[in-house]
This record gives C-alpha cells, structure tokens and sequence, in this order.
C-alpha cells in the first residue's frame, strides 16, 4: 500500500480485514452475533439510516466504547446472495417509495441519487471519490454566489485523509483544489479512459486517472477489482467502497447494532426538556420505539427533511427545527449532462469501472467566462439499458435505434458535474400523498437558475471537444441530473440553516444531522466522500466531549 500504515489504519478501522479470508462476501458470524439492543435500553445514541454519514458516525463511536444503534428503511445487503451482474436485476438497490417531484425543471429520484439498504446509495455509486476544493468553502466571499460554510477546508482535510485510507482511494497525485496523493496507486484505464487522455492531451487539457474508492490490489481480505463494469449494481467481489463492508463490519465486532428493515416515522422530541428522547419506527408491521440520549439522522437529502417535517409538536408545530423555514430549503442537484462520441474501432466502454480518468481543470470560477463556478468532467460507462435511454433520448427509435445499439462498442462517454447554486425555493416539503406506511411522501420542488444553464452548456461543449479531439466521428448529448445535497444546511446561526459547524441541530441540542443534507453548497465533486468526513468530524467532536454535544456518561 502507497503511502498508508497498515497498522494504524487497523487501530483505526478494521473492516477490510473482518472480510473472510476464504473469499466469501460477508462475515455471517459477524451479523449474527451482533450485539442487540431492546427498545428500552436508553442507548447512547441511536442512528437513522445507515449509509455514508450514518455508517461513519456508527463504527467511529461503536471504536469509542458508545451503545450504538442503526436504523434503516431497507435490508442488510448479502452481496453473494442480492446484488446480481444484471442492470434490470439492479433496481432493488434503488429508493422507489413514492415521491412527488415538481418545479420548472422537475429532477426525477431513483437510480443516480437515491439508495435502499444498509450502505445506502454508495452501495450502488460509481466509487469517483474526490474531494471539494478549498473555495468550495467560501463561494459567497470569493465569487459572490452561494453560501460561505461555517467551517474550513482545513477542518476536514485529516478526516479526508483518514476515509481515503479506509475505502481505499486508488489515483494518481491530484494537482487541483488542496494538491495531494492517494494511499493506493492508479488502476489501468480501459478504452473510455484512454479515449479521455487523447482527446485531453490533444486540446492542452490536464487529466488524471482516478480518484476511486476501488482496492487496486489485495486490501485486507477484499478481493482487488476485476474490471467487470457492474459498479453501479452493487460489487459482488467487493473491490468497490461501500460503508456496508468498509465500516459497518467493524462497528458490529465492537458491539454496534444494525437494525435493517426498519422505517423511522417521527424524531421523539420532550417538550419540556426539549431534548430528543428516541426514535418511533416500523418493523415487521410493529410501531416501535426506540429510548436514546442522542439522535442523529443521516437519510439523506430527502427523506432527512421528510422526518423533520413528519416530527412536527406543539414545540414544533411547523416541523422538528423549522422554527425559521429552513427544513427542506437549498436542496441542490449537479447538472450531469453525458456526451457519447463514436470511434471506427472498438472501445468497449463498458470494460472497467465507469469512473477512471477525469480532469478538474474547469472547477473554479473563471473570470472571463459570464457564469460563476465550475465543473469537472469524467469518464462514465453506461451499460446498454442505460445506453438505450442516452439514445433515445436523441429521438432515435425502432430500427435506427436498434441500429445505435448493435454499434455499442464503438461508442465512448463522459459525463460531467455542474455546480448548481442552492435556491431556497428549490426544496422539499410534505405531500397529500401518503405512502403504505400512512406518511406524508416528499414533495421536491426544483428549478435552475441562469448560472446553471450556462454551466451545462459549457460543459457540453468541452466535452464534445474532448471526444472530436480523440477522434469521433460523432456526438450525442443528453442532459440529466446526479447527486443530492442540502435541505438541512449547515450554517452560523439558526436563520440561515438547521445544524451547527458540528452537524448539531441549532433547536434540539441532541439531536444530530450526519448525511449530505446538512452540506450549504456542494462544487463539482460527487458527495460521499465529502459526507463521510463531515460523519467522521462530528464522531470526533463528540468523543472529545465538544461543545456540539456531552458524551454519554453511563459506560456500556
């Protein structure tokens, strides 16, 4: 391993080696060993949801000695047993209760930005793991856009370092934002990646390979990756990251719960105390509720809101920590336009994980462009279903179509991240609709602004030059969405957001928020990682009896 301490990355986290060493996927000791809790053991904190932010604030705090538990709406993933090298097979790994979506330019939930089951959507994410760049931090003071977060790049940087080792992150050295290395090196580039650095080199454009959160190599007991392209099906050889084999594993060796297949309705909150006191849930057809001295939610950018919005009291009769109207607001999406080229000899896209070259060399603000921020531009492989949609969307149908999808090989892709600027009219709010267990679902509202359909226009037209450049003969476009963050923004005071820099809500000094709802704005850069060393902070902060919240007295 380049540039990582084994030895203290298992003082740290031991997952990779809690894989059997026999190849098997998952350590079934470990799951059915696992620690339980009764509904009124007063745990130490109890966790909702179960994915990046959520899985990270469980297995550091499990290290720590605190009774933990994690809830989640979907099942404990077997990867030998439920994910399958199949797109159409796939779809279970996708949030599909109902949503209602709305806006001038409505962004449809599902594959690319919702995830079901302990991991949560890094189960089935591209494994592209970069880091947010130091203005990032500081758009409104720098670029006069955005929002000014209330912490640093600086205050993330050695829980980025600490994440990157545990996935691991394979990539070579990183010359924008903070430049840095990665603790594993490149992996080889298949025909997409090669076609990237062509047609980069080509126009002056830097370009890099990596990073992604994919062992390259033997980690621990994960298998290293064998380049079958199923990334966003869920790993079956568990070279890809996800927290369901990068921390839960551990959290449960050190005596954490993971409670699968339970639906959390309401965030319990005293009125008198004003302290949140549990959890209710659903679980086999059973309301339950869960006792707990700290709460931390960690759904995500939709369904974080939804709950807060479901827990509304007579302390909150406008939802859990609505008291100025800021649940639900600033909810942002990248714009993710893909540009296909085609070539006279085969490429195979498909060979290799979708995410392998990219280039951040138009992610800041340029000043003689008329838009602010940026993108970045990586490699993305759609695999033929998904193939089908890009073409069709071109009006491409019966045998043209099938014309389009028999020259497949030929065909290369990128994709870009545009930074979309929060709105606070983008947002999600309660619905008439109810969904089977009798809850209001999300509404999600959304609209783009100038800006952002400047930046998507600038990013299709860079890449079509990249894939010209490279040598094809052809370009289509489509446009589409990725990524959700915001709803629960963090900010300096409660009349601009929902938590603290320590990811404590400003309403309920116990209750905590833990996923990519609480991010103010979000750069190019897809969120997991990002997610994940924000989860790490506030695990630290509490251990160390931070002002963001006393640590539990009572030892487990």
């Amino acid at each position: 391993m380049k540039g990582l301490d084994s030895r203290a990355l298992r003082r740290r986290n031991e997952s990779a080696w809690l894989v059997p060493a026999d190849g098997r996927d998952v350590n079934h000791r470990l799951r059915a060993d696992m620690r339980t809790f009764d509904d009124d053991d007063e745990v130490d904190l109890v966790i909702v949801g179960c994915g990046a932010g959520g899985s990270t604030l469980l297995q550091r705090l499990a290290r720590r000695g605190w009774r933990v538990v994690a809830l989640d709406a979907g099942p404990f993933w077997d990867p030998e047993q439920d994910w399958v090298s199949d797109e159409a097979g796939s779809h279970h790994l996708y949030w599909e209760e109902p949503r209602v979506i709305s806006g001038a330019d409505p962004v449809p939930l599902g594959s690319n930005n919702s995830g079901r089951g302990v991991g949560g959507s890094m189960v089935h994410f591209a494994g592209y793991t970069p880091r947010f760049h130091p203005s990032d931090f500081r758009t409104r003071s720098e670029d006069g856009v955005g929002a000014d977060w209330p912490i640093t790049y600086a205050d993330l940087r050695s829980f980025y370092e600490e994440i990157e080792g545990e996935l691991p992150v394979a990539g070579e050295h990183w010359p924008w934002g903070d430049p840095h290395g990665y603790p594993h090196s490149p992996h080889p580039v298949s025909g997409n990646g090669e076609v990237f650095l062509r047609g980069a080199h080509a126009l002056g454009i830097d370009a890099r390979v990596g990073p992604v959160a994919i062992a390259n190599g033997r980690f621990g007991h994960r298998a290293h990756c064998i380049y079958r392209g199923f990334c966003l099906q869920g790993c079956k050889v568990n070279a890809k990251a996800s927290p369901l084999i990068t921390h839960v594993p551990d959290a449960l060796s050190r005596g954490a719960e993971v409670r699968a297949d339970s639906m959390v309705t309401r965030v319990q909150v005293d009125d008198r105390s004003g302290l949140a006191t549990g959890v209710h849930f659903l679980r086999r057809g059973r309301q339950r509720f869960q006792r707990a001295r700290l709460v931390a939610v960690a759904g995500y950018s939709i369904e974080t809101p939804r709950l807060l919005l479901n827990s509304a009291s007579a302390r909150f009769p406008h939802g859990l920590c609505n008291d100025y109207d800021q649940v639900g607001r600033y909810l942002m999406v990248q714009g993710a336009p893909q540009t296909a080229g085609r070539f006279g000899t085969e490429v195979r896209m498909w060979k290799g994980p979708p995410p392998e070259v990219s280039t951040e060399a138009f992610y800041e603000t340029d000043p003689t462009k008329p838009y602010k921020r940026g993108f970045s531009i990586q490699t993305v492989s759609p695999l033929p279903i998904t193939w089908a949609e890009h073409v069709s969307a071109q009006g491409h149908f019966g045998d043209d179509l099938r014309r389009y999808m028999s020259d497949y090989p030929h065909w290369a892709c990128l994709g870009a991240l545009c930074e979309f600027l929060p709105r606070a009219d983008n947002r999600v709010t309660l619905d008439s609709e109810q969904d089977r267990h009798g809850m209001p679902v999300a509404h999600f509202a959304y609209s783009q602004g100038d800006n952002d359909r400047m930046l998507m226009k600038a990013a299709r037209e860079v890449m079509e030059c990249i894939l010209r450049a490279a040598g094809a003969d052809e370009v289509i476009t489509i446009d589409r969405f990725a990524h959700l963050v915001g709803g629960a923004r963090m900010a300096t005071d409660a009349s601009q957001g929902v938590v603290d820099r320590s990811c404590r809500t400003f309403a309920v000094p116990n209750l905590f928020i833990t996923d990519g709802s609480v991010l103010p704005t979000q750069g190019s850069a897809n969120p997991a990682l990002t997610i994940m060393a924000l989860a790490a902070r506030a695990a630290d902060l509490l251990a160390r009896g931070a002002r963001s919240g006393q640590p539990p007295t009572r030892k487990p």
